[in-house]
């Protein structure tokens, strides 16, 4: 009579999968958003921009040449800047959510690929929001750059 063969104990996968599924989602709203929200909601011209920019300066200066307090116009977000903030929030959230599960998966013993697989997900999803936002304040700090040389004030 032989000994019943044993099976070796498979790790379990139960969060590693779980957080590489919600990093991929993570990663997917960070990506996402900044090619769609453009083609549904487009967003103003440059050069509108930039006009309106100047304009709200030379007013900001006027006021302040008169001694008078400013009163910045009350300015509405777009349905596509909303889409786009709930977007970031959400990716960072998930994001962070993939790197916890990830961490939970090391503790619990569970297969190391897996692991690293949501932590990398997670990581890259906030990576790339990081990204977007200091690409955004660089343009902004550009408009506003160009616009006081074209007022003089620099």
């Amino acid at each position: 009579m032989s000994a019943p063969a044993i099976k070796p104990a498979i790790p379990s996968r139960r969060l590693g999968v779980i957080g590489s599924l919600i990093g991929l989602l993570a990663f997917m709203a960070a990506v996402l958003p900044h090619w769609v929200v453009p083609m549904v909601y487009p967003p103003p011209a440059v050069d509108q921009v930039i006009v309106d920019t100047g304009h709200r300066i030379k007013d900001r200066i006027v006021a302040r040449v008169k001694g008078v307090e400013y009163q910045a116009p009350k300015v509405e977000k777009s349905a596509g800047r909303s889409w786009s903030e709930i977007a970031s929030v959400t990716a960072i959230s998930l994001g962070l959510l993939a790197i916890l599960l990830s961490v939970l998966s090391l503790i619990f013993r569970e297969e190391r690929l897996l692991a690293a697989v949501a932590a990398t997900l997670g990581t890259g999803a906030i990576a790339i929001e990081i990204s977007f936002v200091m690409i955004g304040a660089l343009i902004l700090i550009a408009i506003l750059y160009v616009v006081g040389n074209i007022i003089g004030l620099f």
